[in-house]
């Protein structure tokens, strides 16, 4: 049983991963990319908006941290910012798991620590090199 939903969350997770590269930034893929997210998951119509709204606060608080290192100049402080953005990861998560079951909260952490390692990602960089996409935390 536990064989079938590994293979289960991974077969998603490969599905989930492959769709949300395929898409371009912008307001209507950000949609699509969450309705993709609520059947993976498995949300509930009570669930959807909550999820979205962390998951939407996530990718402010990320957004100004990148802004904030680049308005810095400079060399960044890699190591201050892969600590930050851990810790808003693990915000997110626990804002999550008071929205999530425990099985839907560990399906989203393997899709989004799957997403994190490239997986699904395309080739399609110079002379055919892989190419990794913009992060979409």
């Amino acid at each position: 049983m536990k064989a079938l939903m590994k293979t289960t969350v991974v077969a998603l997770a490969a599905l989930w991963a492959g769709a949300v590269l395929a898409e371009n930034t912008g307001a209507g893929n950000q949609a699509g990319h969450m309705e993709k997210l609520a059947i993976l998951l498995d949300l509930t119509d009570a669930q959807k908006p909550q999820v979205q709204s962390i998951l939407e606060g996530e990718h402010a608080q990320m957004k100004a941290l990148m802004e904030q290192a680049r308005a810095a100049g400079g060399k960044p402080d890699f190591q201050a910012l892969h600590a930050a953005r851990q810790q808003i990861n693990q915000d997110t998560v626990t804002k999550l798991s008071g929205v999530l079951s425990p099985a839907q909260l560990k399906k989203f952490e393997t899709l989004k620590q799957m997403h994190a390692h490239g997986f699904g990602h395309r080739g399609g960089g110079p002379g055919g090199a892989p190419q990794s996409a913009p992060a979409t935390n």
